[in-house]
């Protein structure tokens, strides 16, 4: 061997030497007595400092390995062609400057090496510039030479597309716009899909960059440019579903109808988002950074920095609507954005667990729970809505109030989501203190059941407190018995009366044929008594009959104004008095003409037949005047 060369291999082993013993010199000792004892030409005189000879012979190897690989990598990057994944040598080049650094870099205290580092860091980091360059262009053009019409066959094989359909013809419009640069996965209705947004050659050529960039100490900028794409990516397929980027404040001034639109948007776009686009954005990234140095931290950092945005813009909607207005017709919107998202959260779960976005699983907990007490808000201000119902605003003609007909349609539709409702109040607890501690409510019943009782209390106190506002006692108790018939059959054809239980609907039913006794003796009594015979003296019985039939003509003229909604309850009623009043009636026209003075004269004192009754009956609560408080 010359003596040039093998001053270059002893340099060389005394490097190695030092390298691997540099932070204890007894091991460096232990380790240069190793390559004494393999060959004679590795003395430890001959490998220790002192004979080591001068600085330029010690580093001439590094040196020249620098200076070899400045030139290939220079010429590389003069070329205008895509370079950090196609071309090997340049990745050889690439990996062994990376290497002489790491090896290198311990004894970078000696001014000759670290002059010789500061240069490979110098010829490094222009690497880097361009394989940064190169990784965004391929992140940009790679979906445009992939046919995106393969992921939407792929995807729509059970004929299922998420976009409409319109939307291909407006991108036929686009072909040339710059907007293609950005390619939008075509995605399906049925969750269980993945995108591929990417071509798998365009994945490999992004792993092979992105592998050279994490070991030169350039990952975060890999992830900063890889993250930037692929969010522009994912923003523009939030776009596509309809959805709008929106303040709270926006939010709340929308009108209530393009709210509703909005949130049916935000509901498919969620569904989309955390069932297909970002799983598809986890998988990709870690196709692109998994088995890389560093790669599980680069890929969470990267998934952060491309889905962060959308999901808070997701996240920041359903916090508006849970601190918006509280009006009761809003409910059944919040119930959709509380199933929607608690249905969301395992997803969000699976998919944010890392260390840079675990934050958005706990505020999507957080805003879910928002929605929560939002519901239960709601239903406060039902409860005041009742409450401040003006007890002046009474029905003409005793019929079904608006209030009644509004809360018990509105409960109906509630209960279909008794479940989820279930599950808010057990979690929102409102405060009962109005109920009697005895209540039996308070104890055997759900918190959603209770809720629904102590609403149902609030509106039988209205409607008494209304009742109480007609002067005639029967026309009172008619008011409540159309109100009263309407809960029951409200409540026993639904939901509503599993919840509030067979022993309440027996209880209102009671109520309700309480008010019909009520409304008996009110009207009638007082008109059976003119009908009772005392005496069969013709003045009297002629008075009486007098009587009869001018408060028989005035009550039926009177209530044939009054309305009853129900037809059935209608027929009950008229029946009733049929059969108090048409027996009491014959047996006193009966006697009336037994008395020869007035039988003579009978039809100058009977004015209405058995047949005239019943005719004049069976007009009582039509409604005549046109009463329109209380038609179903």
């Amino acid at each position: 061997m010359s003596e040039n060369g093998e001053e270059k291999l002893l340099a060389v082993a005394r490097h190695i030497a030092k390298t691997l013993g540099h932070n204890n010199n007894n091991m460096a000792d232990d380790i240069l007595q190793i390559f004494s004892n393999f060959d004679g030409r590795f003395s430890k005189e001959k490998l220790s400092d002192e004979g080591a000879g001068n600085d330029s012979i010690r580093y001439a190897a590094l040196e020249q390995t620098i200076n070899s690989l400045d030139r290939q990598i220079s010429n590389h990057l003069s070329s205008e062609d895509f370079i950090c994944y196609n071309s090997a040598a340049f990745l050889a080049a690439v990996d062994e400057l990376v290497s002489v650094i790491e090896d290198w870099s311990p004894l970078s205290d000696d001014k000759t090496v670290n002059a010789c580092l500061v240069r490979a860091d110098d010829i490094l980091q222009q690497a880097m510039f361009r394989a940064e360059e190169e990784f965004r262009s391929l992140m940009e053009l790679g979906g445009e030479s992939f046919d995106l019409t393969r992921s939407k066959e792929k995807s729509t094989q059970n004929g299922n597309s998420l976009y409409d359909s319109n939307d291909e013809e407006e991108d036929e419009g686009e072909v040339d716009g710059e907007e293609d640069l950005i390619p939008v996965a075509k995605a399906v209705v049925d969750y269980n899909v993945v995108i591929d947004a990417l071509p798998p050659a365009t994945v490999n050529g992004l792993r092979e960059i992105a592998k050279r960039m994490l070991a030169a100490g350039f990952g975060k900028e890999c992830s900063h440019v890889y993250g930037g794409c692929r969010r522009e990516f994912l923003e523009e397929s939030l776009s596509r579903l309809g959805l709008q980027k929106l303040s709270i404040s926006e939010v709340h001034k929308m009108p209530w109808q393009e709210l509703e639109d909005e949130i049916e948007r935000w509901i498919k776009a969620s569904n989309v988002a955390l069932k297909i686009l970002f799983p598809s954005e986890r998988r990709l990234g870690d196709r692109v950074f998994s088995g890389l140095s560093s790669s599980s931290a680069v890929a969470d950092l990267s998934f952060m920095e491309v889905c962060r945005g959308s999901a808070i813009q997701l996240l920041n909607f359903a916090d508006a609507v849970a601190i918006g207005s509280r009006t009761p017709e809003r409910l059944f919107r919040v119930l959709d954005v509380f199933e929607t998202l608690r249905d969301l959260i395992p997803e969000f779960e699976a998919l944010f667990s890392d260390q840079y976005c675990s934050f958005l699983v706990n505020e999507a907990i957080t805003i879910w729970k928002r929605l929560g007490e939002a519901i239960s808000g709601i239903f406060i201000e039902l409860e005041n809505l009742i409450s401040r119902d003006p007890v002046k605003a009474v029905v003409p003609g005793g019929g079904l109030h608006p209030i009644t007909r509004y809360v018990m349609n509105y409960l109906r539709a509630v209960c279909r989501s008794h479940q989820t409702l279930e599950l808010v109040f057990k979690d929102n607890a409102l405060s009962l203190k109005d109920y009697p501690k005895h209540d039996d409510r308070l104890q055997s019943n759900s918190p959603f059941s209770v809720q629904i009782s102590w609403i149902m209390d609030l509106l039988e106190r209205n409607l008494d407190a209304k009742s109480k506002l007609y002067k005639d006692p029967a026309l009172c108790s008619v008011f409540m018995m159309n109100n009263g018939r309407y809960i029951v059959q409200k409540t026993k054809d639904s939901e509503l009366g599993t919840l509030l239980g067979d022993d309440w609907i027996r209880k209102h039913s009671t109520k309700v044929r309480q008010c019909h006794m009520n409304y008996q003796r009110s009207s009638w009594n007082k008109l059976l008594g003119f009908l009772k015979v005392e005496t069969l003296a013709a003045k009297p019985m002629k008075e009486k009959l007098k009587m009869f039939n001018l408060h028989f003509e005035e009550i039926c003229r009177v209530q044939s104004q009054w309305f009853v909604f129900d037809e059935q309850l209608r027929e009950e009623l008229r029946i009733s008095v049929e059969k108090l009043l048409l027996p009491a009636y014959g047996s006193f026209i009966g006697r009336f003409q037994i008395i020869p003075e007035l039988a003579k004269n009978g039809d100058k004192y009977i004015k209405f037949g058995m047949e005239d009754i019943e005719a004049r009956l069976n007009n009582l609560f039509q409604g005549r005047i046109g009463s329109n408080g209380g038609r179903k």
